[in-house]
């Protein structure tokens, strides 16, 4: 008899302590998620999880413009699209912007997202230079091209004036050895895009392959043709269709004001979710609270870029989270009403709600999935965290929902006032 009353305990003990373990990871990962751990300046996942997710450009402020390749009808476009994409990246990578971005819009377009500048002329004149280089004797004949440059910066002269110093390629500098040797006594000049930019009389053979561009710069010039002149020449030649600053305030704000409104409206979820299921509404905010840590954890790890349709995305994903509980828990109460036993009407009501879950979020994933393949900017912010958001939905609701109402039915909560 005591054997018995001892195995009747079991379940219930087991059951409490799987309780208690999940409330006490929530909270830890909860702490974490809300005030990291440490300074947070080891890796990203030791800050709070919010300060380690990537904005994007509308969120905190930045410029973007869209060029248009001119096409035409060479064969190797897209190959010369994407080596024009490279370029652009280093380019803006040379000159520390590191976060921007340079992606594709459609077969003959490119976006370039710069985040934290407000001046759009600050760095968009480098961005669609050509950069056709040339080194050209007195009769306009080109001596070498500048892909023939191996390494370029910006730096001074003999007289303390801004210029730049380059080093050419073995190939590079025997073709400028000899041109400088057939150029004795003569003026050689450096053209940037047709326009000169540098002249000097040669007067001794310049054999070690490197050398100076000098000129009427400034520091900043002399860095921004020191970059154009590393990065290589566009393949293509960009015109720009359309260019703008958003301004970091509006960025900010934007952001307050999607969290607050998604705040306000977990609350009152969670709030309708308990009046309306009781012990399995307290069951699905326990499930969301989960839900909604994942996703940010996910988008922190990731580095995916957060934007308004983004976050759009997210509060989507919470409906979807919040809909799957409510078809399995309207399964439950049916299974109740008819005289089942907590416990088994559990089960039946999980199994006879889990098909319609699965379906509605692996469609939802799929359609997800074609807006990111074939959409562009906003719209791939806003199917990228709608795919996190429907993948991480279907998780807690097929294993942790799952777990949470076993666990309550193991502890021996019977009373069906709380169920239906």
């Amino acid at each position: 008899m005591a054997n018995k009353h001892a195995k009747a305990k079991n379940p219930r003990i087991r059951a409490v302590i799987s309780l208690v373990a999940i409330v006490v990871v929530v909270a830890v990962c909860a702490y974490l998620g809300l005030f990291g751990f440490g300074k947070g300046t080891m890796i990203n996942y030791l800050k709070p999880w919010g300060d380690a997710i990537s904005l994007g450009l509308d969120l905190r402020g930045g410029v973007y413009t869209v060029y248009q390749a001119e096409d035409n009808g060479d064969p190797d476009f897209d190959t010369k699209m994407e080596s024009t994409v490279s370029i652009l990246t280093s380019r803006l990578t040379r000159q520390g912007f590191t976060e921007a971005t340079v992606t594709r819009q459609g077969s003959d377009r490119i976006r370039v997202e710069i985040p934290n500048v407000s001046d759009p002329n600050q760095i968009l004149t480098i961005i669609g230079t050509p950069a056709q280089l040339y080194f050209v004797d007195e009769d306009g004949n080109n001596l070498m091209e500048g892909s023939m440059v191996k390494n370029a910066q910006a730096a001074q002269d003999q007289d303390g004036k801004p210029c730049i110093a380059f080093e050419l390629t073995d190939e590079g500098a025997k073709i400028f050895a000899d041109a400088t040797a057939a150029n004795l006594g003569k003026t050689i000049s450096i053209t940037l895009d047709g326009e000169t930019i540098s002249r000097a009389t040669v007067n001794t053979v310049i054999a070690g392959g490197k050398g100076e561009i000098t000129g009427n710069f400034t520091a900043d010039e002399a860095k921004n043709l020191a970059t154009l002149i590393l990065s290589g020449a566009l393949p293509l030649n960009l015109t720009q269709l359309e260019v703008s600053a958003i301004s970091a305030t509006l960025g900010v704000e934007a952001l307050d004001r999607a969290i607050q409104a998604g705040v306000i409206g977990v609350i009152l979820v969670m709030l309708f979710m308990l009046f309306r299921y009781r012990l399995c509404g307290l069951v699905a905010d326990i499930a969301l609270t989960i839900y909604i840590m994942i996703v940010v954890l996910l988008l922190a790890l990731t580095g995916a870029q957060l934007t308004l349709p983004g976050v759009a995305g997210i509060i989507l994903g919470i409906g979807m989270a919040v809909d799957a509980n409510v078809v399995i828990f309207e399964r439950i109460r049916e299974e109740v009403k008819v005289g089942r036993p907590i416990g088994s009407a559990v089960r039946k009501g999980f199994s006879n709600a889990l098909s319609a879950i699965i379906d509605s979020n692996v469609t939802t994933i799929i359609a997800a999935v074609v807006l990111y393949a074939f959409g562009t900017g906003s719209v791939r912010g806003f199917a990228l965290t709608l795919g996190i958001g429907v993948a991480t939905s279907l998780f807690t609701a097929v294993f942790v929902t799952h777990k949470l109402l076993d666990i309550f039915a193991d502890m021996g909560i019977k009373n069906q006032k709380l169920y239906v």
